[in-house]
């Protein structure tokens, strides 16, 4: 099982032309999934940026957000479903009712609890409670390490 994120495009190219691609990418994507109907399926074949149709984009719209995960055609449409369905109540449980600025502000938190559900193209986790427990205990130990750095030094 094999997905690809927005974080982890990379580029043999310069970094200039890898965030150019990855922002045409982005682009496309939100133009193909924001112009579909509220009526059709919420996933289709994947944009000529994207790998065309050896990849697929599987979707879900939340009130303002669109969460979209590019697979291989050999995922599982209703397995993703469910998988985004997990990560957006965990982000929800996480930040207290996820808005927009959650998810701009706190990027290296959403990160890690997708981390936490899937690593290397493989879903890990979709246990929402485990997943939460986890984050949980990567909050506590950032805190003890920062009070651990700034706790002033006694010298003897």
């Amino acid at each position: 099982m094999h997905l690809q994120l927005s974080r982890e495009i990379n580029s043999v190219r310069s970094v200039k032309e890898s965030e150019d691609t990855q922002q045409q990418i982005i682009r496309e994507t939100f133009h193909l999934v924001s112009k579909r109907d509220e009526n059709v399926c919420n996933f289709l074949e994947g944009g000529l940026l994207i790998g065309g149709s050896d990849n697929k984009l599987i979707y879900r719209h939340y009130a303002t957000l669109y969460f979209v995960f590019c697979v291989d055609s050999s995922e599982s449409e209703l397995g993703i479903l469910d998988l985004i369905q997990v990560f957006v109540e965990t982000l929800d449980k996480c930040f207290e009712n996820v808005c927009e600025l959650d998810l701009i502000f706190h990027v290296d938190k959403v990160h890690n609890i997708l981390a936490e559900m899937v690593m290397g193209g493989m879903v890990l986790e979709t246990n929402m409670n485990e997943i939460v427990t986890q984050i949980d205990a990567q909050n506590k130990l950032e805190k003890s390490e920062t009070f651990i750095f700034q706790s002033p030094r006694q010298d003897r």
